[in-house]
């Protein structure tokens, strides 16, 4: 029988929809695809870099509150709004992942007013 449990990070952002921040099952974390509002405010970076920083820092939020961290991720889906910034995107990644960084795939797609949104699974440090 699965173990499946729906996490909700108090302090992260408000979901966008009908779906749980992440569900842990099985000893792993899955991440919904995050954006670049702040959890608290809701405002937007003003720029690129701010953007893929606030986002991989709502990542971090929503690990923490499922028991795991970025350190333990063992994959991430990246979709920019503009595959020319992949290098500078690279970039700015590599400050959260700069060792040992996890599986990746990037896409180019249309977002919906932001320019990067970003899912992961994670493993969790006591599986």
């Amino acid at each position: 029988m699965t173990n499946r449990k729906p996490i909700f990070a108090e302090k992260g952002a408000k979901p966008a929809g009908q779906y749980s921040h992440a569900v842990v099952a099985n000893g792993f974390v899955y991440v919904s695809g995050q954006g670049p509002h702040h959890p608290e405010t809701g405002a937007l970076p003003e720029d690129f870099a701010g953007e893929v920083r606030q986002t991989l820092r709502n990542l971090e939020i929503i690990l923490k509150a499922a028991g795991t961290d970025l350190a333990h991720v063992v994959k991430v889906n990246s979709y920019l709004s503009d595959l020319g910034r992949f290098q500078e995107y690279n970039a700015l990644y590599s400050e959260f992942f700069p060792t040992e960084p996890p599986a990746r795939t990037t896409i180019g797609c249309q977002l919906n007013n932001i320019q990067v949104e970003i899912d992961c699974i994670a493993v969790l440090p006591t599986a």
